[in-house]
């Protein structure tokens, strides 16, 4: 997969994992394991470069005497998702259609 690509769609799904709640980064890649294999040296690039971009905010929350970083979508990170999602479609009708036109 290219690389450009690949790096695209984990940028949406980290932003689609705040959608429900916000979290902090190992809960993130835990909720993300069963969909995508990414490491902390991976995420937390991302996580930075989305904060950089206005597309998520962080804040800190003490859990049981630690602080722990926490990240949450803001009005532009959903709005890049609800972007994707649009554009997703019109590439699975495409798809599909090449799909049909192949069997």
């Amino acid at each position: 997969m290219d690389r450009e690509l690949k790096k695209g769609i984990l940028e949406i799904f980290i932003l689609a994992s705040l959608i429900k709640e916000n979290s902090y980064g190992y809960k993130i890649i835990f909720t993300l394991k069963p969909l995508v294999e990414i490491s902390e040296s991976t995420l937390y690039p991302i996580l930075r470069r989305l904060e950089a971009q206005g597309k998520l905010k962080t804040y800190n929350k003490l859990i049981d005497g630690r602080n722990r970083k926490y990240y949450e979508i803001t009005k532009k990170g959903k709005k890049e998702v609800e972007e994707f999602i649009f554009e997703w479609d019109k590439i699975k009708n495409i798809y599909d259609i090449l799909v049909g036109e192949v069997k």
